[in-house]
């Protein structure tokens, strides 16, 4: 497990742990396949010792397993951890978990005091890619460019034009896109037209059979201190950046 901190010059790598994954591997697809989920996922909570059974040792950050990506392409499961080992056990087997990430009881420890539960992100892949910034850069360009558009429509109040950023195949939580727009209409009347900030942005890419952007943010309408924290899922489809799934988080 590598540990990177965002600085301004980029990531920079501040520690790295052994851990131990799912008996049968990487690439979770169904509950009870004994193999860890890959993707981007987020800590959603932190779990005290005292509240879990020895097994779990010093503490446990269970991850957003499954999903919205997961959850469209028909994946199961649930309860997928980061956790430690029972006392007497400093470390497991290579391949020895039910599917969660398993590290030593110290490693742990630091890791819960370092991260943020909602907002760090946990990247789960059998290997890692390095990059030129300026490469990375360009690449992603012209998601950026359908991010701002997405905010200008927003902006806008227009309805039909906001819309056009959505996949047919939308959903929140369980709402189809014509279930959820109500809520879309609500939200652009409440704002009115004013200009819409994205604070906090984080944008995160996941690419194997398709194209994805993990993005969060706060949203945040001119003259008012605070919004909600939204996460987006969007997918690439041809030339065109289209969500598939948007949600208040938090």
């Amino acid at each position: 497990l590598y540990l990177f901190k965002n600085e301004p010059t980029g990531l920079t790598l501040i520690a790295d742990y052994y851990v131990s994954v799912g008996k049968a591997g990487t690439e979770k697809t169904m509950e009870g396949d004994a193999r860890t989920p890959v993707g981007v996922y987020f800590i959603t909570s932190n779990l005290s010792p005292k509240s879990l059974k020895e097994f779990y040792g010093s503490g446990a950050l269970p991850i957003n397993y499954p999903n919205a990506l997961d959850n469209r392409r028909g994946k199961t499961g649930s309860g997928i951890w980061l956790h430690g080992t029972p006392p007497g056990q400093y470390s497991r087997a290579p391949l020895a978990t039910d599917g969660c990430v398993v590290l030593a009881n110290p490693d742990l420890q630091q890791i819960v005091r370092t991260v943020e539960v909602g907002t760090t992100p946990v990247v789960i892949s059998p290997r890692l890619q390095w990059v030129p910034p300026q490469s990375s850069r360009a690449q992603s360009k012209p998601f950026e460019d359908a991010l701002t558009a997405w905010q200008s429509a927003k902006s806008s109040g227009d309805l039909g034009r906001v819309l056009s950023f959505y996949a047919p195949d939308f959903n929140s939580f369980g709402k189809s896109l014509p279930q959820w727009t109500p809520s879309l209409q609500d939200e652009l009347g409440k704002v009115r037209g004013r200009a819409i900030e994205l604070k906090d942005l984080s944008v995160l890419r996941w690419t194997d059979e398709s194209d994805t952007m993990v993005v969060t943010f706060g949203e945040v309408a001119t003259g008012t201190r605070t919004g909600k924290t939204k996460r987006q899922y969007w997918v690439r489809q041809g030339s065109e950046w289209k969500i598939f799934f948007e949600g208040v988080i938090g």
